[in-house]
Formats: C-alpha cells, structure tokens, sequence
C-alpha cells in the first residue's frame, strides 16, 4: 500500500524494473505544461516547461527570452500590441479640428 501522500493523482506512477528483476513502482511530480501567450494562448518558444525548483537554478537568460514580455507573450501579438499602440499614440496627438 502506498503512503496517503501518494495516493492521489498529481503524483505519477513509473514503472521500474530493479537489479534483482522485481517490477516496483515509483512516484513523480508530473512535468508542468508548457508556456502559453497570455493574448492568443499559443504554445510559447524558448521559455522551458521545468518545475520552478529548477528554473529557480537556471541563468535568468535561460528563462525567457530577452525582449519586451519575453515569456507573457507571443512574437505576433507583441508585434500586433506595438503597432496598435504606435496609431493610438499617433492618433491622440493630432490636434482636435472642427469642421
């Protein structure tokens, strides 16, 4: 019979064969999933799916990528955000005319 804490399904069962033949069970912490982009939920590159123990030990660059919300969101929609920002600020800096 297992420990209590075992018994529940956020452990993973791996099945192990020992030196003396006998099959045994052990138990894992399933991997997390991966990464998504918080606007369009695409699978985001470059931004490893570990446990946070050990992205706690990885070089901060090894982490996310190295540019504006590098690891929140995707290359497309930071594209998509600057451009709409850049006509919006445009757009609210045109004095005001009546007709």
């Amino acid at each position: 019979m297992p420990r209590p804490m075992y018994r529940t399904r956020s452990w993973r069962r791996v099945k192990r064969v020992t030196p003396g033949g006998e099959l045994v069970v052990h138990y894992e912490k399933r991997r997390p999933g991966k990464a998504r982009c918080a606007i369009c939920g695409r699978e985001l590159h470059g931004v490893p799916a570990l446990r946070p123990f050990q992205l706690s030990k990885l070089a901060k660059t090894m982490r996310r990528p190295e540019r504006m919300y590098g690891g929140v969101v995707c290359p497309q929609c930071l594209a998509r955000g600057l451009r709409e920002s850049v006509r919006e600020s445009i757009y609210a800096s045109r004095p005001i005319t009546s007709p």
